[in-house]
């Protein structure tokens, strides 16, 4: 006859009603208060988290810190509130941090309360792996000069310890990363391996490959920190910061279902990368000259143009730097902020609450405003807004998303509004393109070749033809014409380029272009008439750049058309 356990069937119906409890709170958390559940069992809690609330305090709140990562504080909740996720804000705000909050079950809130006996005020220890503090990465950035330092160190984090292995890959991958200023880490699972890769210089380069175990765990802490759902396997956006110094540097982090799991891409936001002088930015000397004396008028609408990640906001930036004065009223919108300027009021778009770019942008127009930045014009509404802002008063600022300048106006009237009203609100259009610029280390001159010798040719006769001289831009317009290229050495990771720099063309709201914008030109049209205006084409800019040594014919070829007739 079978025994009966008792001590045995108490702990199963035990393990039972903790199992439904779980299930119930990851229920709730996602259906009736839209925070992330957290299972806190599987999870290391760290010390220095627990010092931003006394034990006292989250007791009373029924709640439990449980990481500290960099200003972020990751705080479980049991039974979510408005009102109280206000006074932890409000508590947290005050302690200069910002809190992330999860929903957790009484027994996972227990473990951390559990915790408080463990702690002294006096010692500083830090457990768990999800504390990666700015003092580490610079310790570790130290370390890096190249990919190669980056893939030496991640291999050797891969042989080492397996429960600190993932907290020093995170650190090695973002101070790596930082080091050598890339731009984003993209982290992606294939059939039988994980693969990481950074852009630098907006060209992806391959860093490591490891197993499919750690692409999980690696997936598992950027979910964690970046405040997305654990267990949730749809499209996700989040964003964490790390304090480098005195300056705040953001990851946007964005994870989407592929074939064989989520791809990840961490977006660095370094504030020293949009920090750039409007003289550094590349703009030929004609050029320079008038967006100086157009961004200085009292009204009037400057439009950037371009593809994603042409350089468009640190352009923007760099004209708001330029621009600054205590004795006017800059205001902008933005999605997101990608960097604060000191002395400007900076607004972020929040869909959520109905503060689009059209409603905030009449939002600013009540706050008295001198110059307003607008993120991008995206839509009629905000376009039109723009322009009747220009015409009654402001210096408007914003981005548009077209192949040229001379599209700038088409698309204007395509999106609604009045080629009438446009001519006296548009002042110039300015098209951008970034390319690398080749290493001053390693880079060689060389003849061009015969087909490379004709289309140079045939761009240089076509800049005379319109009154511009090539002698004016240090190049001879009868040859022979010498170009350059970059085999590749430590200095610049063996890419044979190091930094980037923008291409650029404009076309000024003259008195030519206001006569046909009436008659709703086509680009082409456009072209024609501004092209005795002075300024070089994206194409003879770059042209120029490449046969001063600035940059390589396949660097521009790569962005623009040199074969266009």
């Amino acid at each position: 006859m079978a025994k009966f356990d008792e001590e045995k069937q108490e702990r199963q119906l035990e393990d039972l009603r903790k199992q439904e409890e779980e299930q119930l709170v990851a229920t709730l958390a996602e259906s009736k208060y839209g925070l992330p559940y957290i299972d806190l069992y599987r999870l290391g809690i760290d010390n220095e988290a627990l010092r931003a609330i006394s034990e006292e305090e989250s007791r009373e709140m029924h709640v439990a810190p449980f990481k500290l990562f960099g200003k972020n504080i990751f705080i479980a909740i049991r039974t979510p509130s408005d009102d109280l996720q206000k006074k932890l804000k409000d508590d947290m705000e005050r302690k200069n941090l910002v809190p992330v909050f999860y929903m957790a079950s009484t027994a996972s809130i227990n473990k951390v309360w559990n915790r408080y006996k463990e702690i002294s005020m006096a010692e500083s220890s830090k457990i768990g792996g999800l504390d990666i503090s700015g003092e580490v990465l610079r310790e570790t950035a130290k370390k890096i000069e190249k990919i190669q330092d980056i893939q030496k160190m991640v291999t050797e984090a891969l042989e080492g310890n397996k429960i600190h292995k993932i907290s020093r890959l995170l650190e090695i991958i973002l101070a790596g990363a930082i080091a050598i200023k890339a731009s984003d880490i993209h982290i992606e699972p294939e059939k039988e391996r994980g693969r990481l890769r950074l852009r630098l210089d907006g060209i992806l380069q391959d860093v490591n490959f490891f197993g499919l175990d750690v692409y999980r765990l690696i997936n598992s802490r950027i979910k964690l920190l970046s405040g997305m759902k654990l267990t949730s396997t749809i499209a996700q956006d989040g964003r964490f910061n790390i304090m480098e110094g005195s300056d705040e540097i953001s990851i946007r982090s964005s994870l989407i279902p592929g074939s064989y799991g989520e791809s990840i891409v961490m977006r660095i936001l370094d504030p020293k990368s949009l920090q750039v002088e409007l003289e550094e930015l590349g703009i030929e000397p004609y050029l320079f000259g008038i967006v100086k004396e157009e961004i200085i008028k009292p009204n009037g609408l400057i439009l950037v143009t371009g593809p994603t990640g042409s350089g468009k906001t640190t352009t923007l930036y760099a004209f708001l730097r330029r621009i600054y004065s205590p004795e006017i009223n800059i205001i902008t919108i933005e999605d997101p902020v990608e960097y604060h300027l000191p002395g400007i009021t900076q607004t972020q778009v929040n869909t959520e609450r109905g503060y689009t770019f059209p409603e905030g942008l009449r939002s600013i127009l009540r706050q008295d405003p001198d110059v307003i930045m607008v993120g991008e014009v995206r839509d009629g509404d905000t376009a039109e807004i723009a322009v009747q802002s220009a015409l009654t008063g402001h210096m408007v600022f914003s981005t548009l998303h077209t192949n040229n300048a001379a599209g700038v106006i088409p698309r204007l009237i395509d999106l609604g509004v009045n080629p009438k009203i446009l001519v006296s609100a548009l002042s110039i259009s300015l098209a951008q393109r970034l390319v690398r610029k080749l290493c001053a280390f390693c880079k060689k001159e060389k003849e061009a070749s015969l087909e490379e010798t004709k289309i140079i040719k045939r761009i240089l006769d076509g800049m005379e033809a319109e009154g511009k001289k090539a002698s004016d831009y240090k190049v001879n317009p009868e040859g022979p014409y010498k170009i350059f290229t970059a085999p590749g050495c430590d200095k610049c990771n063996m890419t044979g380029y190091h930094g980037r720099i923008g291409i650029f063309e404009a076309i000024r709201t003259d008195e030519t272009i206001e006569k046909i914008i009436p008659e709703n030109p086509s680009e082409r049209e456009i072209k024609k008439v501004a092209s005795v205006q002075g300024i070089l084409s994206m194409r003879q800019d770059g042209l120029i750049k490449m046969l001063n040594g600035i940059t390589s014919v396949e660097e521009v070829q790569s962005v623009v058309d040199l074969n266009e007739e």
